[in-house]
């Protein structure tokens, strides 16, 4: 069976109403379009929508900001106002709230240290609370961070590390931000999807770990996802799909030959372009080249969507103070 590899509710959605042409029932839409970015919000109501989309029960909000690739200082500021109001939305916080923020992945492989590079920047305070005494504060609340690693480095699975940290220091939420992989180009590094269903460590690259949800730490997982790769066969097969649209729209001859690129299966031709491109380069994820910079755009606006949504007294004037 065809496997495209998505880890974004919104291309399931899609998938799934470009094969059968209808809406998923169980599932709720809602779009926002602005001038600068788009917000889509699923909310997955029930078991047929879980089942039907692959995705747990929940909310799933996109913001997509083509301009994140090049963002100038004014829309980072702006998409991470945008991420704080719909954190804040999903998640409910209060003055009292102890938050422990995760960042998954490997800080040596710079399309998966997304995570890493957002803890180097978030504000933590759970220090100045232990050292004070104190439950409450003005203008911050209690938060921890910790990078963990990949078990290739620690020898120890994400999620048991989580776990202890969790039975140990008894936050109220898990805030866990990972890289990502999308089936379309053009929402790598551009796109970032919040959840309130928790989160897989290494799904984006197919090297799933045990689950990070409420079920398995006790306490409620809210997940924060950028795409930073696509499945080259993926990327192959939607180019060679804009090329025969195209080559079909602007020449007569071997007009047959594109009408039947065009009418093979999804599947026919995920597994032709597989077959092809494995003696050669086998199972292969794509990053953009300018992945370093865009890295480290998109985990300061994180970590400031963050700040902002965490610690109530601080907002945008404040938070580029607490970064490098």
């Amino acid at each position: 069976m065809l496997q495209i590899r998505t880890d974004l509710a919104i291309e399931t959605r899609e998938m799934y109403r470009e094969k059968n042409n209808v809406e998923i029932s169980g599932v709720e839409v809602n779009v926002e379009e602005e001038k600068e970015y788009k917000i889509t919000r699923v909310k997955i109501l029930n078991k047929d929508g879980e089942e039907k989309l692959g995705k747990k029960m929940g909310s799933y909000i996109t913001i997509e900001a083509a301009g994140l690739k090049q963002a100038d200082q004014d829309l980072k500021d702006e998409i991470s106002q945008v991420l704080a109001k719909e954190l804040k939305t999903l998640i409910n916080t209060n003055k009292h709230t102890k938050s422990l923020i995760v960042g998954l992945g490997n800080w040596n492989v710079t399309p998966d240290a997304l995570g890493p590079r957002v803890i180097g920047k978030v504000f933590v305070t759970r220090h100045f609370f232990k050292a004070y005494n104190k439950s409450e504060d003005e203008t911050m609340t209690d938060v921890s961070a910790i990078a963990p690693g990949v078990m290739g480095i620690t020898g120890i699975e994400t999620g048991e590390i989580i776990k202890g940290i969790v039975e140990k220091t008894k936050p109220d939420i898990v805030v866990a931000i990972d890289a990502l992989a999308s089936r379309k180009m053009e929402r790598v590094s551009t796109t970032i999807q919040i959840s309130d269903t928790g989160i897989n460590p290494g799904a984006g690259v197919g090297n799933n770990r045990k689950s990070l949800n409420k079920e398995y730490l006790g306490v409620p997982v809210y997940a924060i996802g950028v795409p930073t790769v696509v499945d080259a066969a993926t990327m192959v097969n939607d180019t060679i799909d804009l090329i025969v649209k195209e080559m079909k729209t602007h020449t007569e001859k071997g007009g047959e030959f594109y009408d039947l690129l065009g009418e093979m299966s999804q599947q026919d031709k995920h597994q032709l372009i597989s077959e092809v491109l494995m003696p050669y380069m086998g199972n292969v994820m794509v990053t953009p080249k300018e992945i370093d910079t865009v890295i480290d755009d998109i985990s300061l606006v994180i970590a400031n969507g963050l700040n902002i949504s965490l610690h109530h007294g601080i907002d945008l004037k404040d938070v580029n103070r607490y970064v490098n």
